[in-house]
């Protein structure tokens, strides 16, 4: 490299954003993901051992894929290639894999291709890759926010190893701030800067455990700070709220918030109240909640409280929780209002949370009772000989496909688990029960 090069290097460096320049140089300078990178864990043994992988770096945003792909390929002494899946294509692509083969040719050195947002990349444009992480070409490192089972095509999935990055905890996101004030070579440390605890809080909170966020509103928060006469800059919450030109919520996600919100939106809807729901859903996604944490109790509520007085509820909450999944916040807000305005206004029935309660119950004082020889499958001679499926009756081989046959062990035959409800489509399920049970009742 030419000095040249070396002074752009480093002017570049230094205009970077905060975010950029705190990268990590070594594992002890990366806070979180401990679980991945402590020095017992396989991770951070392969990278030690330059014994590395194509892999799968699967977490939410700024948690630390990027960071982590970087740091790898920095102790390896591999080259590093970021591509953005959600600009670049097939021609990028192969552009990419020729030059690392050549590389790889040429002068023995490996090549990470580094693909951010690897879900966007269609089936087809994720074949591209493929032959090349088979043969050992180039190493692949794939970030992405969504699930790997339903966004990696399966061949790509079963060659690389896929690591599970969690959200960064306040105690993390504290380390990565304090290191970025203290840090005089690439940080904040040339300066003078004071933060108290309630504008970490709201820094952190505001952030939503995004720490590349953190890092950038905290050099725009210096930035606003005025140095008082002995050049200190303090940065106070009301800075931080400007600079990031949002209200703080008082919200915890792991805090009496975070139950207090979705159980006022849980009792509104079972009440029947579709003003009140929404006004708890808007709430929480408000306070930045997880989508999918609301689309999974709207699926619950949907089997709990509306059941099957409204059984198109179930599909309904489903297909929220499928529409948010795919598209994501802010536009998923519109299928959960759908979902929660329907499972709201819809007749509510309890009777199959109940029934399955009841149920199981019984099932655990009776575990060890037999299965009626009637109702077991006769597979092989010696089973047909001991009386296995003797006297069943195929339904569909009678009068409106029912047959009469007493279907539980004796000790429970008479207990009644699922009672309908007067609620919407559950008085149909009444009149067919009645019409086939009692006729048998009356013999």
């Amino acid at each position: 490299m030419t000095l040249f090069n070396q002074n752009k290097d480093n002017i570049l460096n230094q205009n970077a954003p905060l975010s950029t320049r705190m990268r990590p140089r070594s594992f002890e300078e990366f806070f979180g993901q401990e679980h991945l990178v402590g020095p017992e864990h396989a991770l951070r043994k392969i990278v030690d051992s330059d014994q590395i992988f194509s892999m799968i770096f699967w977490g939410p945003p700024g948690s630390g894929k990027t960071t982590l792909s970087l740091l790898i390929s920095r102790l390896t002494k591999s080259k590093f290639v970021h591509i953005s899946a959600a600009v670049s294509g097939v021609s990028e692509l192969r552009s990419a894999i020729k030059n690392a083969e050549d590389l790889l040719g040429m002068m023995g050195e490996k090549t990470i291709i580094f693909i951010d947002e690897i879900h966007r990349f269609s089936k087809s444009q994720q074949d591209v890759i493929l032959p090349h992480v088979e043969s050992g070409a180039i190493t692949l490192i794939g970030a992405t926010t969504e699930n790997p089972s339903f966004e990696i095509i399966g061949p790509l999935l079963s060659r690389s190893r896929v690591f599970k990055l969690k959200p960064l905890s306040k105690v993390n996101m504290e380390s990565i701030l304090y290191r970025a004030i203290k840090d005089k070579d690439h940080g904040m440390g040339n300066f003078d800067v004071e933060i108290n605890e309630d504008a970490m809080n709201a820094l952190i909170s505001l952030s939503g455990g995004d720490a590349r966020i953190a890092l950038n509103s905290i050099e725009l928060a210096l930035a606003s700070a005025d140095a008082n006469e002995s050049g200190l800059h303090i940065i106070s919450r009301e800075i931080i709220q400007d600079v990031m030109q949002k209200s703080i919520p008082s919200y915890d996600k792991k805090g009496d918030q975070h139950y207090d919100l979705i159980s006022a939106f849980i009792k509104s809807v079972r009440g029947s109240d579709p003003d009140s729901a929404l006004y708890w859903l808007a709430r929480m996604i408000d306070a930045g909640e997880d989508a999918l944490f609301i689309a999974r109790r709207i699926v619950i509520l949907a089997s709990e409280d509306i059941g099957l007085a409204d059984p198109r509820a179930l599909s309904i909450a489903i297909a929220a929780y499928q529409a948010t999944h795919f598209i994501g916040l802010p536009e998923a807000k519109i299928p959960l209002s759908e979902a929660t305005i329907y499972l709201a206004t819809a007749p509510k029935s309890n009777s199959a949370y109940r029934a399955i309660d009841l149920a199981l119950n019984d099932a655990r004082l009776t575990a060890t009772e037999p299965v009626p020889l009637h109702l077991r499958n006769a597979v092989t001679d010696l089973m047909k000989e001991h009386g296995y499926g003797e006297g069943y009756k195929y339904s569909h081989d009678y009068e409106n496909h029912f047959a009469e046959m007493e279907n539980r062990p004796p000790k429970v035959k008479h207990n009644v688990y699922y009672s309908p409800s007067k609620q919407g489509y559950e008085p149909k399920i009444t009149g067919w029960h009645n019409e086939r049970w009692n006729k048998k009742n009356k013999k």
